[in-house]
């Protein structure tokens, strides 16, 4: 069976990056506006090449099956730019294929993406549509294609929103879909770190699920403690575990927080950075802050970076698209904004990153890559298809083109067309081995040969 792939052409202004190392002056310029496709034409090969192919690859599988060839885990991708790149991560969405229902992060409370619209869509809470569409967080194959195309944009790894360890709301799907994650992201060698939200503890202390926000924070952190910083692609920073606080916004006092961290050894306590002019609510404890999308987006950038240099903190540059929040269409009453950021056809995106390039900053976080309620999503889009991750490209200074990035897309359509072919899926999972390889020509000829044939 051979899957289809419509091609999509958008129009964009094409970026260029213009550098060698982090002291140039220009990143990024507007050259000229062209048309790229979302997806290539299929190369030719004849039938007889692709079945040959698979009769290689059958014999490859073989004998790995009696133990003879032996996978090598990781994915070392060289990068011209040594500036750190770390992609802000929501992992809370479910799918009704994957999970047996829609999550709220896909409907919100008036959206229904059962709902086919005129478009061919599925009505979503966003005014953004995935181009693989809604998807569950906690699905193997969507694991896969995320941190593939993210590795082959030169991220280097992702921040997870996380929402503490109680069975709350959905934050123990949240918990667990994180989790799920980690397999995946030590087989590629693939670097992350946890975003905590201090409301959580209120809420668990509200619902009597703890005796105190501050015992909440404590069972919390000892749960990070043992659960993530446990594991070999932590991110660590100053030879210390990485930890964010979206915040803090509750527990908003030394003392509290001086409390809270003295359930950890002296020697085991985090890199803590704040949400920006918030390290004084943390006091000691605080050794950064980090940036995030403002309303008043460049000035926002500019008062932080004359700032925070000058307190010797930790600095997190920030770079966004744009911001387009569906909370008030969506019915939610919480977190509504009033204000958007238009994304401009990649010029936010670009400007951000020259912002944050031009200062002395220890790494950049990206904002985000999936949160589609707030509209500032980087992943394939069919608004945006592959842009924002060219750009990435082109700014870390990876070899790969969108012609990789199709690739690693196309693995993804063809785990979905073929999910219940059993041999189908074992030469997809030769596919991803040879993505990690960097070997993107060999990946590309099994799945156009899984496609003709199988």
């Amino acid at each position: 069976m051979k899957l289809r792939i419509t091609t999509k052409c958008i129009s964009i202004t094409f970026l260029i990056v213009l550098f060698y190392s982090c002291e140039k002056d220009e990143i990024l310029k507007t050259e000229k506006e062209q048309t790229i496709p979302l997806t290539v034409q299929d190369t030719t090969y004849t039938n007889a090449q692709l079945k040959k192919v698979l009769d290689e690859e059958l014999e490859i599988i073989k004998l790995a099956k009696n133990g003879y060839i032996r996978d090598v885990s990781g994915m070392n991708v060289e990068k011209e730019n040594p500036k750190k790149i770390y992609m802000h991560y929501m992992p809370w969405f479910q799918n009704k294929d994957f999970d047996g229902y829609w999550g709220q992060h896909w409907t919100m409370i008036n959206q229904n993406p059962d709902n086919i619209k005129e478009n061919g869509k599925r009505e979503i809470a966003s005014y953004f549509y995935p181009v693989i569409g809604p998807y569950s967080s906690s699905d193997p194959d969507l694991q896969e294609y995320h941190f593939l195309m993210m590795k082959l944009a030169g991220i280097d790894g992702v921040i997870f929103d996380w929402y503490g360890s109680k069975d709350l709301h959905d934050y123990q799907k949240i918990k667990n879909a994180t989790e799920s994650f980690i397999t995946r992201l030590e087989d590629l060698d693939f670097d992350f770190s946890i975003m905590y939200e201090d409301r959580v503890a209120v809420q668990a202390f509200n619902q009597t699920l703890s005796p105190s926000p501050i015992e909440a924070v404590q069972e919390d952190l000892l749960y990070i403690n043992d659960t993530y910083f446990s594991s070999p692609n932590y991110i660590k920073h100053n030879n210390k575990n990485l930890l964010f606080v979206f915040g803090p916004h509750h527990i908003t006092t030394q003392p509290e927080w001086d409390t809270i961290f003295d359930i950890l050894p002296t020697d085991n306590r985090p890199d803590f950075l704040t949400l920006w002019a918030a390290n004084n609510l943390v006091g000691e404890n605080a050794t950064g802050e980090f940036l995030w999308v403002d309303e008043d987006h460049l000035l926002a950038h500019e008062h932080y970076y004359d700032y925070y240099p000058t307190e010797n903190l930790t600095i997190v540059g920030s770079s966004y698209p744009g911001f387009n929040s569906f909370y008030e269409e969506g019915g939610w009453s919480e977190g509504i904004n009033s204000w958007s950021i238009d994304h401009n056809q990649g010029q936010i995106f670009a400007e951000t990153l020259n912002y944050t390039h031009h200062e002395i900053s220890d790494f950049i976080q990206i904002i985000t890559w999936n949160d589609f309620g707030e509209g500032t999503m980087v992943e394939p889009t069919e608004e945006f298809g592959f842009m924002y991750l060219q750009l990435l490209q082109q700014y870390t200074g990876v070899e790969f083109t969108t012609t990789d990035l199709n690739v690693a897309l196309d693995l993804y359509l063809a785990r979905k067309e073929f999910k219940n072919n059993i041999i189908a899926q074992k030469y997809l999972d030769r596919t991803y081995k040879y993505i990690k390889q960097q070997n993107m020509v060999r990946a590309d000829k099994i799945i156009k040969a899984v496609n003709r044939f199988l």
